[in-house]
């Protein structure tokens, strides 16, 4: 019997799941916000986070050892990357919330994170479809989607922000709603990296 190969794609796929858990973690800690309960939410998802690295530390050691890969070496390299950062950001909004001593959630933050799990949604149904890039009938839909769901993310930070400077006179509160915002932002950007080297491998093996 043949060896069988590393399967990339399915690697990719367990890499945005990650994302994808780490998001609705953070959703469920912003909709039932308790600031006490934070450094146990930030446990939990690390150990989240620390499993994707670990992932991606298997993918480049096997990454490392293969002959012929279904891609180019460095698309690989830089997917992997990339999903990862995903899963970093999404973390590093929680990191924020307890170093700012953020004590209650504003409703903007709540949209945010519906954009930002049905961006890790949809990356993960891309992720499911590109295996088959070549034929799939979907995938470009997918792409189109999250970047239109990254522009919403940016409407949202647009009016999340204005409406900060305008209603908040604590200048401690908009220090800290400005750094928050902003990571919040930077999960929607992540997401959209992952489509657009999904866009470009497409593009150089089609």
């Amino acid at each position: 019997m043949a060896k069988k190969n590393n399967d990339y794609f399915e690697m990719f796929v367990q890499g945005v799941e990650y994302s994808c858990q780490a998001a609705a973690m953070l959703q469920d800690t912003l909709q039932h916000y308790n600031s006490v309960e934070l450094p146990d939410r930030m446990q939990q998802i690390h150990r989240v986070e620390h499993s994707a690295d670990l992932a991606k530390h298997d993918m480049m050691r096997r990454l490392v050892k293969e002959f012929i890969t279904p891609i180019e070496r460095e698309d690989i390299m830089q997917l992997s990357n990339t999903i990862d950062d995903v899963t970093d950001s999404i973390e590093d909004v929680l990191m924020r919330l307890y170093m700012f001593n953020i004590g209650s959630i504003r409703v903007e933050a709540l949209e945010f994170c519906a954009v930002i799990v049905s961006c890790c949604d949809a990356m993960k149904k891309m992720m499911e479809e590109f295996h088959n890039f070549r034929k799939s009938t979907t995938i470009r839909e997918l792409i189109i989607n999250i970047n239109m769901l990254e522009e919403d993310g940016d409407r949202i930070y647009t009016e999340a922000m204005r409406n900060l400077y305008i209603n908040s006179k604590d200048p401690v509160e908009i220090i800290a709603w400005t750094e928050a915002f902003d990571r919040l932002e930077k999960c929607c950007d992540k997401c959209e990296d992952v489509a657009n080297v999904i866009e470009s491998v497409i593009m150089k093996n089609t």
